[in-house]
């Protein structure tokens, strides 16, 4: 069993930045698909971005944060790790962090066994 608890959410301005954590429990992290997905208000669960691990770690971006977001981890410290930079407005969502046993990092965010609580992110124009 996995528990994943985000913290590192708030109210920044456009243009701003800020650093998401997910700490996670459980022996085999480094070995686990992590992945950030958000959710606004009436729309569905969409992916963010994603890592695992194939011999090294594959990451890939939703293309609507590509050079502006970075997914990272630290596996000393069970931590995963969203940057993101030049916020827009539109990026304001519900951030869930999301792990799976896979070596996959799927965007379907049904695949995934196990969630945060959310953090809110709201940037304001």
């Amino acid at each position: 069993q996995v528990q994943l608890v985000e913290s590192g959410g708030g109210l920044v301005q456009a243009g701003g930045s800020l650093r998401l954590s997910c700490a996670a429990s459980g022996r085999t992290f480094s070995s686990y698909t992590m992945a950030w997905f958000r959710q606004a208000p009436g729309k569905e669960r969409e992916f963010v971005a994603g890592h695992s691990w194939s011999g090294d770690y594959i990451t890939y971006y939703a293309d609507s944060v590509k050079g502006r977001f970075t997914i990272s981890r630290d596996n000393a410290k069970n931590t995963n790790y969203l940057q993101m930079n030049s916020l827009k407005p539109e990026d304001t969502a519900v951030y869930y962090c999301a792990a799976d046993r896979s070596m996959v990092v799927f965007m379907d965010p049904k695949k995934y066994d196990y969630w945060g609580q959310g953090t809110q992110v709201t940037v304001s124009s």
